[in-house]
């Protein structure tokens, strides 16, 4: 069973808010349709949000997990079988929030590495407030955090488009080293990847997230914390700031 995901289509889809699919299966509270605009849970990224419109009311979607059949887990219960159509809308403030945290994340990464002797990201979490980057092996300073600041942030105002298109583990490996995009995270079965590229390859990575389609809307970033993690590892917390960059 698995469901088709809409918002990997491409970086416009990521847009999309409304959606028509089939129930094809109901397990208690969660619903699992034959397509979804809804991200679930997964590569760090929180998951959308919004409701389910079915023939006997309208129901709010509260979570959603699963890697090839998408469970939406819904508040209200109403009556709804098998084959019944569903109208799908997502709460698209959350979701854009979302995609400027992710891209924000990849340009982040990029630039660290370029800047601080190849550090790895080796984890995020993506919210809608402040989202987080674990790097290894660093120990920030205030000087260094505020000049990988000053950097995006000057990057962010060249508004840099982006851009998703399907590449080999092999050809992606001859433009970024494998250190840089995690590869040896992926399971060595997967060879052909959704990759995300920022302008003329300023980043580039396998990402199944949403993401804006110019870094100029993410506004800018801001560095609010700090802490490490033990073994090198050091947690950053940042934020978006409403600021357009010239």
């Amino acid at each position: 069973m698995t469901t088709k995901k809409l918002y990997l289509e491409s970086i416009e889809a990521a847009y999309l808010e409304d959606f028509t699919a089939k129930v094809i299966a109901i397990e208690d509270q969660k619903i699992i349709l034959d397509q979804t605009l809804f991200y679930p849970l997964g590569g760090g990224q929180n998951w959308d949000l919004g409701t389910l419109s079915g023939p006997n009311g309208i129901m709010s979607v509260v979570e959603v997990r699963g890697r090839d059949a998408i469970h939406h887990t819904v508040e209200d219960a109403f009556e709804l079988s098998v084959g019944d159509e569903v109208t799908g809308k997502i709460d698209f403030d959350r979701r854009y929030a979302h995609m400027k945290m992710h891209t924000a994340q990849h340009l982040v990464s990029g630039i660290a590495y370029e800047m601080f002797d190849g550090v790895r990201t080796v984890g995020n979490q993506i919210h809608t407030e402040q989202s987080r980057i674990d790097f290894k092996p660093i120990q920030f300073d205030e000087d260094m955090l505020t000049r990988l600041q000053d950097t995006v942030n000057e990057k962010i105002g060249q508004g840099l488009a982006v851009t998703d298109s399907e590449m080999t583990r092999s050809e992606v490996n001859a433009i970024m080293p494998q250190e840089r995009t995690n590869m040896d995270l992926l399971p060595a079965f997967i060879n052909d990847l959704r990759v995300v590229s920022i302008g003329d390859k300023e980043d580039l990575c396998p990402c199944a997230g949403t993401h804006v389609r110019n870094i100029s809307e993410i506004g800018g970033i801001e560095f609010i914390g700090k802490k490490s993690k033990g073994k090198g590892t050091q947690r950053v917390t940042y934020k978006l700031t409403e600021k357009t960059l010239k």
